[in-house]
């Protein structure tokens, strides 16, 4: 078998001339590495800001439009919370890791916010939270930062980057559905980039 017949679909976006996927996740490695650069640097609310990305797996549209209360309850971060996504205006849940929450009570501690306040209020008097391009810019420089092609990568990256492990490890399509709040197993399957190899990868590992 030819070395172009067994790597991955992620590998082969990378590929000059091979046609377009879906933007990147990013591997455990990544992250940390961009974890690791934000602590160095002190950059509390940003730390806050990937570790949620990661963990909500939301569309930046909803990310950025987070309340404290959203995510506080009676002073504590809650271990699971609840928003209504934008796009399709259907409820999406997902969990809040202790690494996050620790992230979390040091960015409204540090920011001085209020339960009724946006989570990342922006720093332009023009809007009352950050925006989607200023989210935008904000990855990129992070995926600059440690060495990745901007190009390859966006703020769908840090939405997919929890549920390409979890397919990755379980092959289970409907628990990336729920994560993701998509309405058809159509629309993940899409979203994930999955093909018959990816398919049949999975089904090998399975011994009955």
């Amino acid at each position: 078998m030819s070395t172009v017949e067994t790597i991955t679909t992620e590998e082969q976006n990378l590929i000059p001339g091979a046609p377009r996927g879906q933007k990147r996740p990013l591997r455990p490695r990544e992250v940390w590495a961009i974890r690791a650069r934000l602590e160095m640097l002190g950059e509390v609310r940003n730390l806050a800001l990937l570790n949620l990305a990661i963990d909500s797996k939301l569309r930046g549209c909803d990310l950025v439009r987070i309340k404290v209360s959203d995510v506080f309850s009676a002073g504590s971060v809650r271990e699971r919370a609840m928003v209504i996504q934008k796009k399709t205006s259907r409820p999406v849940q997902f969990e809040i890791t202790k690494l996050t929450a620790t992230s979390l009570v040091a960015h409204v501690q540090k920011a001085n916010l209020s339960k009724t306040d946006f989570l990342f209020p922006s720093r332009n008097t023009c809007s009352n939270h950050l925006s989607t391009r200023q989210y935008h810019r904000i990855v990129d420089k992070w995926v600059e930062q440690i060495g990745l092609k901007v190009s390859d990568y966006g703020t769908h990256s840090l939405r997919r980057t929890k549920v390409a492990q979890l397919y990755r490890n379980t092959g289970n399509l409907r628990a990336v559905q729920l994560l993701l709040g998509h309405a058809k197993i159509e629309s993940t399957i899409r979203y994930l980039g999955i093909e018959l190899e990816d398919a049949l990868q999975i089904s090998e590992a399975l011994e009955i």
